[in-house]
């Protein structure tokens, strides 16, 4: 992946939930997670208490999901984000956060898994979706303006779960007074 910030913003991650739930479903287990924590809660319905800084949450009137995340919140990190990776683990996604809010604009170059990229305001709500972003392609991905941070999963996975625009995403490095989703725990 690449960022040139200002241009082309081009960073791109794979992720997948380590947990959903939808109304009428039990939770989904990542089986590399089916010991951890989130696992558990995803088990029990448990909601956590507080935000992990390697951790988002989503929900949205289609349920909720978790992904374990990879953070890009340094020039550098955001300028290689998930390039040149084979595979990324269904429950896991990468979370580019910029200190203001930027025109985020993406591409796919030297990233070799499809991705599904959202793109949230300062106030962690999903205003777009670039669902399935083609491997190695070099096409810009308009995020549009006002964007604080962008979600990357495994692509296909924003429409199986449900996610739109609207949705909430909970995350401590997101600024909490204006989170519409804040963590419990500041």
């Amino acid at each position: 992946m690449s960022h040139i910030r200002g241009a082309i913003a081009a960073g791109l991650c794979l992720a997948g939930p380590l947990w959903a739930e939808t109304p009428g479903a039990t939770a989904l287990k990542d089986a590399a997670q089916s010991g951890s924590q989130a696992s558990r809660q995803a088990a029990t319905g448990e909601e956590a208490s507080s935000c992990d800084r390697d951790r988002v949450d989503l929900r949205g009137a289609w349920g909720q999901a978790r992904f374990h995340v990879e953070i890009a919140d340094e020039p550098d990190e955001r300028n290689q984000g998930l390039m040149n990776r084979p595979e990324m683990a269904r429950g896991d996604g990468m979370l580019f956060i910029y200190e203001e809010p930027v025109r985020a604009t993406f591409w796919m170059r030297n990233t070799l898994i499809p991705l599904d990229m959202i793109f949230l305001g300062s106030d962690g709500v999903v205003a777009s979706i670039h669902e399935n972003a083609v491997p190695l392609d070099e096409t810009v991905i308009d995020g549009g303006e006002g964007v604080l941070a962008v979600l990357e999963i495994n692509g296909g996975l924003a429409r199986e779960f449900g996610i739109v625009s609207g949705t909430q995403l909970r995350h401590p490095g997101l600024p909490q007074e204006q989170a519409v989703w804040p963590c419990a725990d500041r």
